[in-house]
């Protein structure tokens, strides 16, 4: 068990000394900011204006084109400009103002008393030294429990992003995911939304609110120095992981 309960010690702190060595490497620097993801979207059509044009490097004739002002992947002309296929950015209105209370009082009490006698027991009671045969066996139980509880959580974001279509589904449904990083001095600020919306939820200004997005994941939080300030130290967090009392 001592072994045992060495190793997990030895291997909790390699872990932590990992993450203390990262954190040395930034002392003294701003967190750095993740890369863009660049979703798959389909190619645009060139325009009437420019099909018929030769730049003065291209020697090839330009590929002729059809004639049509409404052609499928040519940008429209009088078409609904909302989000629709891979690639398109939509605007997410996320105003999250959440308010719960929870209470919960639980009392229990219970309580047990049993006698018995035995008056005769093949004349062995009467070789028990002062014992009375009405009264062998006795017992008495009793239990008693106490609890309550409370929950208090208030939430508020209010803010507006905007997000790539990265998936269309084969119903129509579109599959979103948006990334915003503001970094302020030596604090990183990071709000990501993804989840799965309908064309029809989309409103004209090609925006929608976060409400109306299924399978909703909204992550807003942050990471440097603030952040790691309100952080209990790594031997705090291994010591309240390991130890049970």
């Amino acid at each position: 068990m001592k072994s045992s309960l060495s190793l997990v010690l030895i291997g909790a702190v390699a872990l932590s000394g990992c993450g203390v060595t990262g954190r040395l490497k930034e002392v003294g620097r701003a967190p750095n900011m993740s890369e863009v993801d660049i979703a798959d979207a389909p190619s645009i059509e060139e325009s009437l204006g420019r099909a018929g044009r030769i730049r003065p490097q291209e020697t090839a004739a330009p590929q002729p084109h059809g004639a049509s002002l409404f052609r499928a992947g040519a940008g429209a002309f009088l078409g609904d400009q909302r989000a629709s296929r891979t690639g398109d950015i939509l605007t997410v209105r996320i105003n999250v103002a959440d308010k719960a209370e929870v209470g919960n009082t639980t009392a229990r009490s219970r309580g047990g008393s049993e006698s018995a006698g035995l008056s005769s027991l093949l004349g062995l009671e009467t070789k028990l030294p002062g014992s009375d045969p009405s009264k062998l066996i006795a017992g008495n139980s009793s239990s008693q429990f106490n609890g309550a509880g409370s929950i208090s959580r208030s939430e508020t974001i209010n803010m507006t992003m905007s997000a790539i279509v990265t998936n269309v589904l084969p119903n129509g449904n579109l599959v979103i995911r948006g990334r915003q990083e503001i970094r302020v001095n030596y604090e990183l600020r990071e709000l990501i939304v993804t989840g799965i919306v309908r064309p029809q939820d989309i409103g004209r200004d090609n925006s929608i609110r976060h409400s109306q997005i299924a399978e909703a994941r909204i992550s807003y939080g942050g990471r440097g120095q603030l952040t790691q300030a309100q952080q209990a130290r790594w031997g705090q967090q291994i010591y309240d992981a390991l130890f049970p009392f």
